[in-house]
């Protein structure tokens, strides 16, 4: 009896190790055969960490009426992709974030090309080939992040939208109040031209620094002695420097009809070719080309103030009648004209740098500011394209104007909004 008993034990003792034997084996096989298996990262998934509980019912409700288009109003190389939010996205609720998909075929593999943040119902897709087109998913996403790591993630897509192909725009409609503005000057010159060739006279502010240019260069034929006229120290690629060198044209001229001498010292070689060339029509315009001498226009140097004591050293030693300063001027601008003001000549100066008005204004008899030196031209020749230009662009300043005082006081007593017109129309 007690060897039958001894027996059985030892027979169960066995099956039972082997019967733990063959679980342990199938659960390591079960293991593998999991882990072993892909995830459609495009597919409704779970995403598990073993060591986390899953909360259940994590899983999003998708998007609902998801729309592709090209982006308007671009250069191309872009579509934009608009959705209602989830009913699940709202504080506290199971979207963290939306993703987005594009595959060049409705049913091929898709790619993520970016995400937004949940409460975001607008994406676009800067990356597209103008002659490619391109289907989208978009996905609601819910998913637990711990240091950097997604510890879970679910997801909600929709169907394939498309196709849809970006293109480029011939017009940006939100400048539509720009294009309103520009029309509005072009054809306000186009009047004025008109009218000043028809020979209508257009009122124009007298401009005392050039209504003196007659006076100046009478004053210097009385003396007998020499006209100096400095363009400034930019080259010919700033704006000022050619206003300064059209007004040398009209100055040139007078001169030469007066048979006076005018000398233009000049500190770039550009410069130079083109002040020697305006001199050189001026004297035929007066009938006296024989006169021009190439030595009246000559190059200095480029160094600031080396042409700063150049031209100070010629107007201590020949002492001219008049001196012009007609350009861009810097910090030599005092050096040079009050020492033209100790030597008791008249000086007339125009420039647009604010920084050096002042010293022009103390130190000279008369000074044209900022944009006084740009009408110049027109104001001297009165030239009807030039008068015209002139005439149509003040218009369009006035309105400007005009614009800015009514907004100001409307904005104030919060009447309406006149600052949309202003800006760009969505």
């Amino acid at each position: 009896m007690l060897a039958c008993e001894f027996f059985c034990g030892q027979l169960q003792m066995r099956v039972i190790k082997q019967t733990g034997l063959f679980l342990i084996i199938a659960l390591c096989f079960t293991t593998l055969s999991f882990a072993g298996t892909p995830v459609d990262p495009s597919a409704d998934s779970i995403l598990i960490d073993t060591t986390m509980n899953i909360p259940p019912d994590v899983t999003p409700v998708m998007v609902k009426n998801p729309i592709v288009k090209d982006n308007p109003d671009d250069v191309g190389g872009a579509v934009l992709l608009e959705w209602n939010l989830s009913i699940d996205d709202h504080e506290g609720g199971k979207v963290t974030l939306y993703k987005v998909y594009r595959a060049e075929d409705a049913g091929g593999e898709y790619s993520e090309v970016g995400d937004v943040a949940a409460g975001t119902g607008r994406f676009t897709d800067n990356s597209t080939d103008d002659k490619i087109e391109y289907f989208y998913k978009i996905a609601a996403v819910n998913e637990l992040k711990e240091n950097g790591k997604i510890l879970w993630s679910v997801s909600s897509d929709t169907d394939p939208v498309g196709p849809v192909k970006s293109s480029a725009q011939w017009f940006d409609t939100r400048r539509i109040n720009v294009l309103i503005g520009v029309v509005f000057l072009c054809l306000a010159i186009c009047y004025y031209i008109n009218q000043a060739k028809s020979g209508k006279e257009l009122f124009i502010r007298k401009i005392a620094g050039l209504d003196s240019v007659d006076e100046a260069v009478g004053r210097a034929t009385e003396m007998g002695k020499k006209i100096l006229y400095i363009p400034g120290i930019n080259d010919m690629d700033n704006v000022q420097t050619i206003a300064g060198v059209t007004i040398l044209g009209r100055v040139a001229q007078l001169a030469a009809e007066y048979d006076t001498w005018i000398e233009v010292p000049v500190s770039k070689s550009l410069v130079m070719i083109t002040a020697k060339e305006i001199v050189k029509e001026a004297y035929a315009k007066a009938g006296r080309p024989d006169a021009f001498n190439d030595n009246q226009v000559h190059y200095l140097t480029d160094d600031q103030f080396g042409y700063a004591a150049a031209i100070d050293g010629m107007i201590v030693r020949e002492k001219p009648a008049t001196i012009f300063y007609m350009g861009a001027f810097f910090a030599e601008s005092l050096i040079m004209a009050e020492t033209g003001n100790a030597s008791g000549a008249i000086q007339i100066a125009g420039t647009a740098q604010p920084s050096q008005l002042p010293f022009f204004v103390a130190a000279c008899d008369y000074t044209l500011i900022g944009e006084e030196l740009f009408a110049a031209s027109a104001y001297l020749s009165r030239e009807p394209r030039l008068l015209g230009s002139l005439k149509g662009q003040d218009l369009g300043k006035a309105v400007i104007l005009a614009a800015i005082i009514i907004g100001l006081v409307l904005e104030s007593f919060n009447i309406y909004k006149i600052s949309n017109f202003f800006a760009v129309i969505d």
